[in-house]
């Protein structure tokens, strides 16, 4: 007890009370700014049928829903704003503006007579005709924790399963599988040997085309992990209360699923050899081929380094890999993409590293064998939006493809089959984030630089030629009140040849004269590349709020930077396979060289004053730079700090560091490692997160602690994963960031 009110009295300690009044000038810097634009675009979305399509803009004071017919190109609002802001304000008790209401975007229902979104990850629905808003209550298929442990204290969706003809259906009743006559019928059959430890999946049922067998999946459940958070304030009561989540951890034992077959009018069961599919992650969802013969479905073996396709006949079980991929690091599990031509069974579409880059593929899906290699060269495939199995045509973005452009730049493609008429869609020196319309003919580009503001295009898919400009950003006002885009910085990373890309951030009242301590903005997942390529500094789209975020902090006096080392994605293979276990590396050396770099070109800036601050994975970055590379990172903030990757949910770590848990782990850890702690540290955790075990950041304290080692904490009760990194009008978190940096380093000298 002792030592956590050691930690918990330096909030207490007056240095903290005292705040320069450049704080308070900072944090107001924001809501001065935000709506300032007018016409910045944001990514469109298409009504199912084609006809129309929408996007959100800025407009003055807030945002505006736009609806277009797509072949007449007339405008519209997208929906009465005020009066669903009233009907929202209504069920959720609270003034809402018309002009920034709570959802960045939307899908229209029911012909048009409602529209549903999400307002904090929960699902709500508001009818266009009584204008009518409630949280949705369509049930949704039971929960998993992080995709690989059934919450088995909910019930499954167990709707019946139809057959082709409409004259049967499937479920599961007590663990089992039933057929019975459609509507409740009378039961035909049901197997016998499922049970509560080895059940089969209600929700993985699957009829053939001819509705001769049935394919799902049997379970045996994994460990159910429960994280116990106590909820110190809550709303209401004077009294704490304890929540509860399902959080299974790095390794851990998960559900182990396997397909079975039955036939259907007997009921007799055929059982799938898994030779092919040892320990398998999670298996995807049964797929049956057109002509009923055989199913197939996605495999990645826990570890990450091993993953296929696997195609199973029916009559026999007999299974055979229709394409696999190895790798001796990882196989990027969340970019994983097969597409089966025709549904036929007989050729695939695959992405894959195997040359180095993320490229496409024509597969032979009977021998599992490489037709040919569709895209090639040094640049990597990003998204693959459409494939057109009639025309063998493919559309998909990627980066890298135009020597002297940002090779993290966006732009868009098609291209054959056969390789042929590899057809670029869309150009300029800018990253396009691109919405294609149902039919494949039309899409909607939203391009722009972080100096150049959003334009919105609508294009032919054919040839990339723009039929009519959407919007056309207006960022006057913004520039005149001051806001200048970040400045793009390239320098060769450790090995001396490789170059990395970054962002500078400087005060606006920039002296060259003066000295300025350096503090970077780190996020080094490894699952994307995070520095800002678009305009909009604001918000999610485009980089996220870390381009306004780091002006706020440069007004302070600092040089604000931002760097995509190696390890993190969008590059060669070999850059991503940096961080294969190896998380603690985080791109430090090139980070490093970066700055060194920076430095030699501008004397302005003081390297021996930098500082560091970041989130979830970043704030394990943060901790990290101030345990490993003592030497040059001085100071750091850490917000939710995944610190000790033992502690962190299941797919992310073993994405990166492997499975079974080995010494990376501990590598990695800011626990192990706390008592090499030479810098000035804050951290900051929400009593209530559930992305990171907040027990995480108090197991770093308790390390702290018993190292002796002096640091800040600040917890922040009720806070979830972003706690302390809100920009809302209090931004305790915020202020506190921004004290710490002024004492921990200065500002300019």
């Amino acid at each position: 007890m002792k030592r956590i009110v050691l930690a918990l009295a330096l909030l207490a300690t007056p240095a903290l009370a005292q705040t320069d009044p450049r704080v308070a000038r900072s944090i107001a810097l924001r809501e001065e700014w935000q709506w300032l634009t007018r016409d910045i675009a944001f990514p469109a979305g298409w009504d199912a049928d084609g006809r129309h399509f929408h996007y959100r803009k800025t407009v003055a004071g807030g945002f505006a829903f736009v609806d277009v017919d797509a072949a007449t190109r007339t405008k519209g609002a997208a929906f009465d704003a005020a009066a669903i802001a009233g009907a929202l304000g209504t069920a959720m008790g609270r003034t809402i503006d018309p002009l920034r209401l709570p959802f960045e975007d939307f899908t229209f229902e029911d012909g048009r007579r409602a529209i549903a979104f999400s307002i904090d990850y929960e699902p709500w629905r508001c009818s266009l005709t009584d204008h009518v808003c409630a949280r949705a209550d369509t049930p949704g298929p039971r929960p998993r924790g992080f995709g690989v442990v059934r919450d088995l204290t909910v019930p499954a969706l167990n709707v019946p399963h139809r057959s082709p003809d409409d004259a049967r259906e499937a479920l599961v009743v007590d663990d089992n599988l039933v057929v019975r006559a459609v509507g409740g019928g009378a039961e035909a059959w049901r197997s016998q040997d499922g049970s509560a430890g080895d059940f089969y999946d209600p929700e993985t049922i699957a009829w053939s085309p001819d509705g001769k067998w049935i394919a799902l999946y049997r379970v045996r459940p994994g460990y159910r992990r429960i994280v116990t958070r106590v909820v110190s304030s809550p709303a209401g009561q004077v009294q704490p209360k304890l929540a509860e989540q399902l959080y299974p951890k790095p390794g851990d034992a998960i559900d182990q699923e396997r397909p079975v077959i039955f036939e259907a009018a007997t009921g007799r069961r055929i059982d799938v050899d898994a030779t092919l599919f040892p320990n398998p992650w999670q298996l995807g969802a049964i797929v049956w081929r057109k002509d009923a013969r055989s199913f197939a479905f996605d495999y990645m073996q826990r570890g990450f380094q091993h993953a296929k396709v696997v195609a199973v006949d029916a009559a026999t079980g007999a299974a055979h890999a229709a394409v696999s991929e190895d790798a001796n690091t990882f196989v990027f599990n969340e970019r994983r993409f097969a597409h089966d031509v025709k549904g036929e069974g007989r050729e695939l579409i695959w992405a894959s590293e195997r040359d180095g880059w993320r490229h496409l593929y024509l597969i032979d899906a009977r021998t599992g064998r490489i037709t040919r290699q569709i895209t090639t060269g040094k640049w990597v495939v990003r998204d693959i939006a459409r494939v057109d199995d009639d025309a063998r045509r493919i559309w998909f973005s990627a980066s890298g493809a135009t020597p002297g452009e940002d090779p993290y730049h966006k732009h868009w493609f098609r291209v054959d089959f056969d390789g042929r008429h590899l057809t670029r869609l869309t150009r300029g020196d800018e990253t396009h984030e691109a919405r294609f319309s149902p039919d494949g003919a039309t899409f909607v580009d939203v391009h722009s630089r972080t100096d150049v503001p959003e334009v919105a295009d609508l294009r032919d898919a054919n040839d990339g030629h723009v039929i009519a400009t959407l919007e056309r950003g207006d960022v006057r006002a913004l520039t005149a009140a001051g806001y200048r885009p970040p400045e793009p910085f390239v320098a060769k990373g450790r090995d001396g040849t490789t170059d990395i890309y970054g962002l500078v951030v400087r005060p606006r009242d920039y002296d060259p004269a003066k000295r300025y301590a350096v503090i970077e903005n780190i996020y080094a997942g490894p699952h994307d590349s995070f520095v800002p390529k678009g305009y909009w500094p604001f918000g999610a789209f485009s980089g996220g709020d870390k381009a306004m975020g780091m002006q706020q902090i440069a007004d302070l006096g600092f040089v604000v930077v931002m760097i995509d080392g190696m390890g993190t994605a969008n590059r060669s293979k070999a850059f991503h396979d940096v961080a294969w276990k190896n998380l603690a590396d985080s791109g430090f050396p090139d980070r490093i060289a970066w700055m060194k770099a920076l430095a030699a070109k501008d004397a302005a800036i003081d390297l021996s004053r930098v500082g560091i601050y970041g989130g979830s994975a970043g704030g394990q970055s943060t901790l990290n730079a101030l345990l490993f590379h003592p030497e040059f990172y001085k100071a750091g903030v850490a917000f939710a700090g995944c610190f000790d990757n033992r502690m962190d949910k299941v797919d992310w770590n073993e994405q990166w560091l492997g499975w079974p848990v080995d010494q990376s782990y501990l590598a990695a850890s800011g626990v192990v490692h706390a008592g090499k702690l030479q810098g000035k540290l804050l951290l900051v955790v929400g009593e209530q997160d559930s992305n990171v075990d907040p027990a995480s950041t108090m197991q770093v304290v308790d390390a702290l602690v018993r190292a002796d080692k002096d640091f800040e904490l600040l917890v922040i009760p009720n806070g979830e994963h972003a706690a302390g990194r809100s920009t809302g009008p209090v931004a305790y978190g915020q202020r506190r960031e921004y004290d710490f940096f002024l004492r921990a380093l200065g500002g300019a000298r």
